[in-house]
């Protein structure tokens, strides 16, 4: 089973809130493989708004994407889309 990791930093002017997160966790979950955000110390469920809310990660921050499971590269490079995207998608 694959595991994947990915650093990146927040591009989108919002960072990953309201729509953002939103459009994160809905593609998110469309994915079986289980998926981790990480910023600091803080590492939540990816596919919990929630969760994604509480990290506060605002443009310019580092963040690490890890997703475990058989879709994990679909997942991380679907994902990674969000995340470095300057303007909404």
């Amino acid at each position: 089973m694959a595991i994947i990791k990915k650093e990146l930093v927040v591009k989108n002017r919002q960072g990953l809130h309201a729509r953002p997160a939103a459009l994160f966790v809905q593609i998110a979950n469309k994915f079986d493989s289980r998926i981790t955000v990480k910023r600091d110390s803080e590492e939540v469920n990816g596919k919990s708004i929630m969760g994604i809310l509480m990290l506060g990660a605002e443009k310019g921050s580092f963040i690490i994407i890890e997703a475990e499971g058989e879709d994990a590269h679909s997942a991380i490079t679907e994902l990674e889309k969000v995340i470095l995207a300057e303007e909404e998608l």
